[in-house]
């Protein structure tokens, strides 16, 4: 790939800050030349280069080269928060990027971002939330609901008085039926809206199933993204 074609597509910058902002989740930020100007819209994701493609060891598992993360912010610099969970080739390069290093990423994208509707439903888990967040601080003064499934109290994030968090402890988010229940249990007006439901994909499954059969909402109205399924490469 030439050189003008790959900075059409990817970004370099360097770390500038690296801090915990929740138990278990990383804030990391990535300023430069090439960042501050770069547009996007809120619910958009980069994919970040976790691993050396130029290391020979490394071409065993290609597919650990990128991983995917939604922007939390972009305010001059790219702002992250990457979940420090397991062993995978995000999560160890999360607990080692360090201020000073290099970050290469490709530039904002996906069409999982806010739409018009009556009023706006967000359900998922600790993946979905670095999503929701900065699409919910879009929304200003509209109409908010939500159900956001976490380990713990410690988990939580700035998404808002709007959305209500729930706890599962040492259980898997995986499949999840509490967070389906949760939603169940939602007192939403008449109308449908518009759902953004992110996160494990079986459990988006489930959301989408109980709002379009049980609920009556449009499919166009539900829109989803999953982000990983457990033994699923890529969405691990």
């Amino acid at each position: 790939m030439g050189r003008r074609v790959r900075d059409l597509i990817l970004v370099t910058g360097v770390v500038t800050e690296v801090r915990m902002v929740a138990g278990r989740m990383r804030g990391i930020r990535v300023e430069g030349d090439g960042v501050g100007g770069l547009a996007w819209a809120a619910g958009q994701q980069v994919r970040v280069l976790v691993t050396d493609p130029l290391a020979f060891r490394n071409w065993r598992r290609p597919g650990d080269f990128l991983r995917t993360y939604s922007v939390w912010d972009l305010d001059g610099g790219l702002e992250l928060r990457v979940l420090d969970h397991g062993e995978g080739p995000g999560a160890r390069w999360a607990r080692r990027v360090a201020v000073g290093d290099e970050v290469t990423f490709n530039k904002p994208e996906g069409a999982f971002v806010v739409q018009e509707g009556a009023y706006h439903l967000f359900v998922g888990e600790e993946t979905a939330a670095v999503a929701f967040g900065p699409m919910i601080r879009g929304l200003g003064d509209a109409s908010v609901f939500g159900v956001v499934e976490v380990a713990g109290k410690d988990d939580l994030l700035e998404l808002g008085d709007a959305v209500r968090w729930i706890f599962r402890g040492e259980r898997s988010a995986a499949e999840s039926g509490e967070l389906v229940e949760a939603v169940r249990g939602l007192s939403l007006p008449a109308e449908a809206g518009v759902a953004y439901v992110a996160g494990e994909a079986k459990t988006i499954q489930m959301v989408r199933d109980h709002l379009v059969r049980e609920r009556g909402w449009p499919r166009r109205a539900v829109l989803t993204k999953p982000f990983w399924t457990p033994g699923r490469v890529g969405l691990e």
